[in-house]
This record gives structure tokens, C-alpha cells and sequence, in this order.
């Protein structure tokens, strides 16, 4: 076996780099000029062929926002559940349409394609640009059908600083009581992209991203 595969346990697809957002915070800048997506035929042979030779934990879809594209974000997870993936996460702003008939469609697409962790990205950097009542409208449509949600804010400096975006995310988080939905630590904010240009005077420069993993050891 290829030494450096050798410890694969979670798959995880950038189904598109096109958002609905504009964050300032955002690592992979402005995502100007992104409108392709992977595709949904090879993503899910990708999952059944890893799935043959390797004992998978964990498999994730983001973006970008993937449910810009539903119909391939679903497939990928319904193979998934079908091969008996363990956890099945999902990273969405939950914008993708203001048509509440789309976003209940979508909602039941995600619950039947057996997602069980979804990160719903809710904090002061998105709603500068995403509209907060159609993601509760998602939200309250997700809680609705048993698929299991939280929070999944991002920090800046840390979840206990008291600058202006940290305050205004725990009242933003603090919107969502009604629904019951649990927050999760999120992420902390890392020197990055848009988060270099636009916030720069709060990052410590030398801070690392967490998502640099050793490349000899692909997980």
C-alpha cells in the first residue's frame, strides 16, 4: 500500500468554491470568478472506491457553499450512509435561495441523504452579507425534519474576546434560542486571505491554520 495513503479515514469534498457570501474573514478571499462545481458521477464512484480499501471514519462537504449545489452534496452523502460512513458533516452559510418551497426541498433532500452533522456557519462576518431570517427559515426546516444541527460560529482573537464581531456573533448566536439548536466551538479566525486584508490589526501574523496537516500522513 502507498505509504503515504496508508492511514486514510475521512473524505472530504470542496463541492464548490461559488458562495453566497462575501466575508471579510473569509481564508480563500472573495471567490471572484468561481461558478464550477466537481462532479456528482466521479465524486460518488471517489467514495465507493476509497470505501473498498480503507476503513472510513468520517466523510465532510463544504465550499464555497455546496448547496449551491444540493442534487451532488446529497448524493455524495447518500453513498455515504449507504456504505455505512459513520459521520457524514456538512458545512453550509444556509443560503442558497430566498424560495421557501427550495429551501424545504433542500432541507428533505439533506435529510434523506442521512447528513448527521450539520454546521450551520452563523456569525457577524456572514450576516454582513447573508440574510439572517431565510437561514432560521432553513434552520427551523432542518429541526423540523431530525437532522442535527449546531451553530458553528467564527471567532476573532478567540470565542472569549469581547471585540465589536465577537459581540455582535453571541447575539447573533443568542437569535437562535427559540430553535433549540446547540453552538458548537467553531473555529478561530487564522491570518488568511480576506481575513489578512481586512482584519489584519486584530491577527497575530504568525498564527498557523489549522487546517495544514502533515502531507506525509494524509488522513
Amino acid at each position: 500500500m502507498n505509504q503515504f495513503v496508508k492511514n486514510v479515514k475521512r473524505i472530504e469534498f470542496a463541492v464548490t468554491f461559488a458562495c453566497t457570501g462575501k466575508c471579510k474573514h473569509c481564508s480563500e478571499g472573495d471567490h471572484l470568478g468561481c461558478s464550477e462545481h466537481i462532479d456528482q458521477e466521479a465524486a460518488v464512484k471517489a467514495v465507493r472506491d476509497i470505501c473498498e480499501n480503507y476503513k472510513i471514519e468520517s466523510l465532510m462537504t463544504f465550499g464555497g457553499e455546496p448547496l449551491l449545489y444540493p442534487e451532488t452534496t446529497c448524493a455524495i452523502h447518500a453513498v455515504a450512509t449507504e456504505l455505512g460512513i459513520p459521520t457524514r458533516q456538512l458545512i453550509t452559510n444556509g443560503y442558497f435561495s430566498k424560495d421557501p418551497a427550495r429551501i424545504a426541498s433542500v432541507a428533505e433532500l439533506i435529510a434523506r441523504a442521512g447528513v448527521n452533522d450539520l454546521l450551520l456557519s452563523v456569525d457577524a462576518f456572514h450576516q454582513e452579507t447573508i440574510p439572517l431570517d431565510t437561514v432560521k427559515s432553513f434552520a427551523a426546516c432542518l429541526v423540523e425534519l431530525g437532522v442535527p444541527v449546531h451553530l458553528s460560529p467564527a471567532w476573532l482573537v478567540s470565542a472569549s474576546d469581547d471585540n465589536p464581531y465577537n459581540v455582535k456573533t453571541r447575539e447573533i448566536l443568542d437569535s437562535f434560542s427559540s430553535l433549540g439548536i446547540p453552538v458548537g466551538s467553531g473555529n478561530v479566525i487564522f491570518p488568511s486571505g480576506n481575513a489578512l486584508k481586512y482584519l489584519g490589526e486584530y491577527l497575530d501574523p504568525s498564527m498557523v491554520s489549522p487546517y495544514v496537516d502533515d502531507p506525509l500522513d494524509v488522513q
